[in-house]
């Protein structure tokens, strides 16, 4: 039982944060769906559109993130991450995930963990024009070294 109520928060924010990137797309808020299934229906509906969309408005940016973040699961958050990488760049996003493993609550910072690991994302020119012989995408917003180093710092940290 102390379990279930630990998670309980934990998925409505992740809910929430489903709901949100679902509104972007106008994929409505699908209440006939039992609430303790609907944070993954709503998953499962944004991530086939995502990657369908060749540019994601600044809008989306926020929500993806957070959401890629609270996501109890490792191996959908990439559901998330990846869309926003090709959008807005690696960079951007892991200096966004570090950002929550500095600041972020306990699970916030797990989260950042796990969408970390989705963010070293191959990208591919048959996802992305851009990233095609003659694609026309800045290096600039996939250079994450020093973005990477700053991670590995945070890491050594001792927590506080």
């Amino acid at each position: 039982m102390a379990d279930e109520e630990h998670t309980k928060p934990a998925a409505r924010s992740f809910l929430s944060c489903a709901t949100e990137v679902a509104r972007l797309l106008d994929l409505g808020d699908a209440a006939a769906v039992p609430e303790a299934r609907r944070a993954r229906y709503l998953a499962h509906a944004v991530r086939k559109p995502l990657p369908e969309r060749a540019h994601l408005p600044e809008e989306f940016f926020e929500p993806l993130l957070t959401a890629a973040v609270h996501d109890p699961d490792p191996s959908f958050c990439r559901w998330f991450v990846e869309p926003a990488v090709y959008a807005f760049g690696r960079r951007r996003v892991m200096a966004a995930l570090l950002v929550h493993l500095r600041t972020g609550t306990d699970a916030e910072q797990a989260g950042a963990k796990r969408a970390w690991y989705c963010a070293h994302v191959p990208l591919r020119a048959d996802r992305s024009p851009a990233y095609a012989p003659g694609g026309s995408r800045d290096p600039e917003l996939d250079e994450s070294r020093d973005v990477m180093a700053e991670w590995r710092e945070a890491l050594s940290r001792p927590a506080v």
